[in-house]
Formats: structure tokens, C-alpha cells, sequence
């Protein structure tokens, strides 16, 4: 066989190794010969199986076995370092794999390792001391008997998330231990809910774990535990699995329906998934393995894991090094913050930026009924913290005392930066950046949350507008992790480089965006409504429409229209008409909703479902003639408009690379990952080579390679 090309060099491995320690259980239950599973390298680099990886944990469990034929050890315990037990699978070179079998290898590896300790003839446990995820949750279900940590704040299998499904054994063992209603919502509903993770709580509360237990001395008392389970003093107690054949199929026929609500059947993964647990009713182990190599070896070659892959590496590394910001160094300290406004958004952005920074907020308002409305907000979620245990009674007084509010701008007279978030009208941020200037000091930085107005434009009547820089931070502020960092015309590189370091601070995904109408996101998200909505008013129905975009947003448009309200998406869409036009749709039925004083295009029945709002439906546009597209050609209309409106913010500068506006879309509106967020969709469907002429990311970035 001849290479037409030289096969890059796999990424090298951060190797999990597996070390043993013998510990002598108390009461004298016997030995226990404790893994732990370790990288080398501190909590922010995970615990991961590659292939090397699982290599040594296969030795070591084949060694273990023999100790444990030999009546050497009583029990075997796997736990992690500090703060982390196991996140899966090392993806990072999958990207290399060019061919079906090297995928099904990666399967059976997994298996057999897993397997080996499922098969030892002593009781086996894991300590599940930090995260948890995909492959780490599955070795975790290897084991015996299960122990939590109450710190754990992650325990997952978030394999559909990626386009993938849990192929070392979760679609197995988790319906045989918790029932297929409660995998199924571990397996699909929490990821394709945006990667919901379960906390320690829910994980004892599911029956995955057999006993949660305190994090100051876990893994002493989950020895002590053992030992007590090795010596019959402690008892564990299971939910008996309702394997009725009827009750079984009603879990995955639910779990079905979830998928295709989610995804429209386009994320193979996930509908592989249902069919795995289904099939876990009767399977046997090896069975079920063997179908579960075969299903990997499948979703490994396709387009859609190769996305998520993508995705996965834009959110990890690409969010972390933010493309076109300036040299940090240049960064000015920010001490102390003013926010102008007291209404929810601003309010929002008090409380991110005194739990984040640690510094003092002053709050200002028209009058103070506002201002103290502002600080109360503040001073409530503050309270919720306290209450849900997330901050100490220290911290949540010390939380209060750092957030104030004043009808005065005179306390941002030492602020280093000040941020806007009043009315989205230009004459209104104008005249607030000019009396902020004449209060701050030379070197303060004003930041505007503007989510689609001009940033030269509000600085160009300032005395210095190089010190003025777009912040649009998204709605829930303490949720959504993306900050758009918008540059005006004059913007020198150290207001610009302090806006990077803050939303560094504030722990948030920062893109870089070019300074043109509604930005990254919402200029986006303003091309696809507005097709959407212009397919509508001419005549299709919304339940058509629907169909033909369902998985490309988290949620049906006209939800998402209702979550961020009517009078904001029409201010968007007029926005952008004016500085592009015609191609951005301003829709009759959009002006009719707000004028109305509607919250959307649905209402919540009885049962808290959204239904169709008739009164809204009667406000909807009549044409005369009216053209009623199918599924695929809504579809085709939908994606071509967002496919052009990629090419032109490409070619204009918006963003540095179309990553970044995957980048946004995942993180700024939850657009999934194993689309890749947009961009690898529209390749991957031929909608740009059918709009702008050419791909835009090549074979391979977020693709199954073409191989000669």
C-alpha cells in the first residue's frame, strides 16, 4: 500500500496512570488495593483514557486479578486525584482516525479493560471523589458498589452532546442498575438540555451511587464503608428494575421523542442511544458490548461526531487564547466598577462583577426608588446564594457591602471602569457616556452593554473616545458564557486589552467582534429570524417551519422569540434592516405582537405547555397570495440566508475566523455541538458550496478526513 501523504503525528498523551496502594480496612474486613486514577498534572487538566491509558489500567486490573485469585487483597477501590475521578474518553485523537476499524479498536479496548474489573472474583468499588463523565462515569459503573462525594459538582454521560453515545458500557449497565426512565435521562435528556450535569445529590437520589457521603474525609469513611459492606455490617439496598416489556419500551419511546424534538433525528448519536438502552432489557454483556463497538465504530466515522469534536476544542482552547486581543500586559487594574442603570440587566451585571472581581459596584438610577430596586435585587440573589449554601455567611455580607447605589455619578469619580446598560437608544448612551466622563478619571474605561448600536458612534461626541469598548454581555448575564469585545474606531489597545482582562475575570468566552451592526450573534440570529419569520408571513405554517429547523437552535424560533421578548427581537431586526436591508426582514406580524403588548407567539396551557396564542394567531400576516414551502425548502431558504450572512461577515472582519463564529453561537446562543455550532452545518449540507461557491472550513477541521 502507497501514501499519497504524510499522516501528521498524534497529538501525545497526558497518560492516566494507575498506581496501587494496599490499605488494610478497618474492623479487619481485609486488604483493599486502592487505584487511583492519576495524570500527573493539577485539577484543570482531567483525568482521561487514551489508548495508552487504558492500556495500563488493563495491566493493572490483569494484575489485581491475580493478587485477588492468590487471596492477596479482599477488595479492589478505584478513586481519582484531588478533586477529579475521570472525564472519559482522550478525544484528541480522534480526528486522526481515518478508518472504521481503528474507531471499532477504540471501542473494545475500553470494554475489555472495564470489563476485566467488572469480572474480578472480589468485590470491587469506586470512590467517585471529583467529576465524573462519559467514560469516567462508565468505569464507575464497573464497580460493585459506588460511593459519591457530596463535592462533586459534575457526574455525566454527555456523549449525544457531542454526537456521540456512551459506548464502554453506560448504555448497558445504567439501565440495568437505575431502570431505562432514569438513563434515559441521564444518557439524553440532560445532554440535549444544553449538557445538564448532575450533582452529587442527584446522583445518590438516581440510585447510581449506593451512599453519598461528606467530602472532608470521602475517602476515609468510603474505606470505612467498604469494609462494612466486605463484613455484612452495612447493607446496600437497591430499587428492584421494573423489566416489563411494556413500562420499558414507554421510557425509550419517550426518550424518542425527546431526540427528535431536540435534533429532528439529525444527531445519530442520540437516537443510537434509545436503541442501545432498549436493547439492554435482554442483552446480555457481551451482547450489548458488541453492539455498543459497533455503534461507536459507526459515529466515530461521521461528520456530526467530527463537529462536536470541533465544538469541543473551540470551547476548551480556542475560548481560552481569544483571537485579535491585544498583549494582556496592557490591561489597566480595575479596583472598582460603576454601572449606570438599576434595572435587571444591570443589576445582573453588579452581582457578576462583585462575585467575580471582588470589587466594589456602584449602582446609579434616574431616582431612588430605582436605585434601591437595583441593590435589593442584588442584595436578594445574594440571599439565594446564602440559602442554596454557594457563598458563606461571610461572603454573602461581605457580597453586600461591595454592591451600592446612588441617583448620583458621582462615586464613579475613582472607578476604573464604567459600564452602561440603559435604554438601547443612541442619543440616551450618549448623553450618559458624557456625564460619566465628566466624573471619572482620564484613565477610566467606559464599557457599553450595547447589544447591536455603534461604538464609534456613542464615543464620537466624548473628549476621549479611544477610552470607550463594547461589552455585550448576554442574557442571564450569570449563565450565558460569552462576551462580545467590540472596539470603536478610535479604541487604543489598552481599553481594548482591559476589556479582554475583565471578561477573563468574569470567567467568560470573549470574541473579538468587529464594530457593525447587532455584532456577531445577533446579527446572526437576525438573518435566521428573520428568513424564518418571512417564510411564516408569506404563508407557511409555523409547525412546518418548525420541523425544518428544529436542532439548529436550542428551541423552536418562535420560543426563542418569547424568551428574549418581541420588542427586543424587533429592535434587532430594525437595526439591522437599516444598516443592511432588505435582506434582513423586519416582520409585519413582529411590529403587530409588540404593539399589542404580547410576550410572544405562545401561551402556557393547563398543564404549562406552549400553545399558540389565538389572539396572536389572529394578528399573523394575511397575504394575498400565500406560498406554503415544504420542510426541505424552508430549510433550504433558512440555511442559504445564514450561509450568506456567514460569507459576508467573513469578508467584511466581523470576526478574526469562522471559528469564532461558532464560537459565539455555541456559547452566546446555544447552538449545538454536534452541528459545530453553524458553520460545519452549512459545509456539511452543501449550503455553502451552493451559496458562497466554496466550503468554508476544509475537509478534516470539522469533518471525517478524505482520505486518498
Amino acid at each position: 500500500m502507497t501514501t499519497t501523504t504524510e499522516t501528521p503525528a498524534l497529538p501525545a498523551e497526558v497518560v492516566t496512570r494507575t498506581p496501587v496502594q494496599d490499605v488494610a480496612l478497618p474492623g479487619g474486613a481485609g486488604t483493599l488495593a486502592l487505584v487511583t486514577l492519576d495524570n500527573g498534572k493539577d485539577h484543570t487538566r482531567p483525568n482521561t483514557f487514551g489508548p495508552e491509558g487504558i492500556a495500563g489500567l488493563q495491566a493493572t486490573l490483569d494484575g489485581l486479578r491475580a493478587r485477588a485469585e492468590a487471596g492477596e487483597i479482599q477488595a479492589v477501590g478505584v478513586t481519582g486525584k484531588p478533586f477529579i475521578f475521570a472525564v472519559g474518553a482522550d478525544l484528541s485523537g480522534i480526528p486522526y482516525v481515518t478508518e472504521r476499524g481503528q474507531a471499532v479498536e477504540i471501542a473494545q479496548a475500553g470494554h475489555r479493560a472495564f470489563a476485566t474489573l467488572m469480572d474480578l472474583p472480589v468485590p470491587t468499588f469506586a470512590f467517585v471523589n471529583g467529576a465524573a463523565m462519559g467514560g469516567g462515569v462508565e468505569l464507575a459503573l464497573s464497580a460493585d458498589y459506588r460511593t459519591v462525594s457530596g463535592g462533586v459538582p459534575a457526574f455525566a454521560l454527555p456523549e449525544t452532546f457531542l454526537g456521540l453515545l456512551p459506548g464502554w458500557g453506560g448504555c448497558w449497565l445504567l439501565p440495568n442498575l437505575v431502570g431505562p426512565e432514569a438513563a434515559l435521562k441521564v444518557v439524553i435528556e440532560n445532554p440535549l438540555s444544553q449538557n445538564r450535569m448532575l450533582k452529587a445529590k442527584e446522583v445518590a437520589e438516581l440510585g447510581i451511587a449506593d451512599v453519598l457521603l461528606e467530602p472532608a474525609d470521602f475517602l476515609e469513611d468510603s474505606l470505612r464503608w467498604a469494609a462494612g459492606v466486605l463484613s455484612g455490617a452495612v447493607t446496600v439496598e437497591r430499587r428492584e428494575v421494573d423489566r416489563d416489556e411494556e413500562a420499558w419500551e414507554a421510557a425509550c419511546a419517550k426518550a424518542g421523542k425527546v431526540v427528535l424534538a431536540k435534533t429532528a433525528g439529525r444527531a445519530p448519536g442520540a437516537l443510537r442511544a434509545v436503541e442501545l438502552v432498549r436493547a439492554a432489557r435482554t442483552a446480555t454483556r457481551e451482547e450489548a458490548f458488541a453492539a455498543e463497538d459497533e455503534a461507536l465504530g459507526d459515529l466515530i466515522m461521521t461528520d456530526e461526531l467530527r463537529a462536536g469534536l470541533y465544538a469541543f476544542d473551540l470551547v476548551q482552547k480556542r475560548a481560552k487564547r481569544p483571537a485579535g486581543a491585544p498583549d494582556k500586559a496592557l490591561a489597566r487594574p480595575v479596583t472598582k466598577v460603576g454601572v449606570v442603570g438599576a434595572g435587571l440587566m444591570a443589576s445582573q451585571l453588579a452581582l457578576l462583577f462583585a462575585r467575580s472581581l471582588g470589587v466594589p459596584v456602584v449602582m446609579t438610577d434616574l431616582d431612588e426608588e430605582r436605585v434601591a430596586k437595583g441593590v435589593g435585587y442584588v442584595h436578594a440573589e445574594i440571599d439565594g446564594l446564602l440559602a442554596k449554601r454557594r457563598v458563606s455567611p461571610d461572603k454573602a455580607s461581605f457580597l453586600k457591602r461591595l454592591v451600592t447605589g446612588s441617583t448620583s455619578k458621582d462615586g464613579f469619580a475613582d472607578a476604573d471602569l464604567v459600564i452602561e446598560a440603559v435604554f438601547e437608544e443612541m442619543s440616551v448612551k450618549q448623553q450618559v457616556f458624557a456625564e460619566v466622563e465628566a466624573v471619572v478619571s482620564p484613565e477610566c474605561v467606559l464599557a457599553t452593554n450595547t447589544s447591536s448600536l455603534s461604538i464609534t458612534e456613542m464615543a464620537s461626541r466624548l473628549q476621549h473616545p479611544e477610552r470607550v469598548v463594547g461589552l455585550h454581555f448576554f442574557n442571564p448575564v450569570a449563565v450565558m458564557p460569552l462576551l462580545e469585545v467590540i472596539p470603536g474606531e478610535r479604541t487604543d489597545e489598552a481599553t481594548l486589552a482591559t476589556g479582554f482582562a475583565v471578561g477573563k475575570g468574569l470567567k467568560k468566552t470573549c470574541i473579538r467582534s468587529k464594530d457593525s451592526a447587532s455584532f456577531v450573534v445577533n446579527r446572526l440570529l437576525g438573518r435566521f429570524m428573520g428568513e424564518y419569520s418571512r417564510v411564516v408571513d408569506e404563508g407557511t405554517p409555523v409547525a412546518v417551519a418548525d420541523r425544518a429547523v428544529a436542532g439548529l437552535a436550542p428551541m423552536p424560533p418562535f420560543v426563542l422569540l418569547g424568551l428574549v421578548g418581541p420588542a427586543i427581537a424587533l429592535h434587532n431586526s430594525e437595526t439591522l434592516h437599516r444598516a443592511f436591508g432588505d435582506r434582513f426582514f423586519v416582520s409585519p406580524t413582529l411590529r403587530r405582537i409588540v404593539e399589542a403588548g404580547k410576550g410572544g407567539y405562545y401561551a402556557m396551557d393547563e398543564r404549562g405547555r406552549p400553545v399558540p396564542d389565538p389572539e396572536v394567531e389572529a394578528m399573523r400576516e394575511q397575504p394575498d397570495s400565500p406560498v406554503e414551502l415544504s420542510v426541505e425548502d424552508v430549510r433550504a431558504r433558512v440555511l442559504g440566508a445564514i450561509a450568506e450572512e456567514v460569507g459576508m461577515m467573513l469578508s467584511e472582519g466581523v470576526v478574526q475566523a469562522p471559528m469564532d463564529i461558532d464560537l459565539a453561537m455555541i456559547t452566546g446562543a446555544g447552538f449545538q455541538f454536534w452541528n459545530g455550532g453553524i458553520v460545519p452545518l452549512l459545509d456539511r449540507e452543501g449550503v455553502t458550496e451552493r451559496v458562497l461557491g466554496r466550503r468554508v472550513l476544509p475537509h478534516g477541521v470539522a469533518s471525517v478526513p478524505v482520505t486518498a
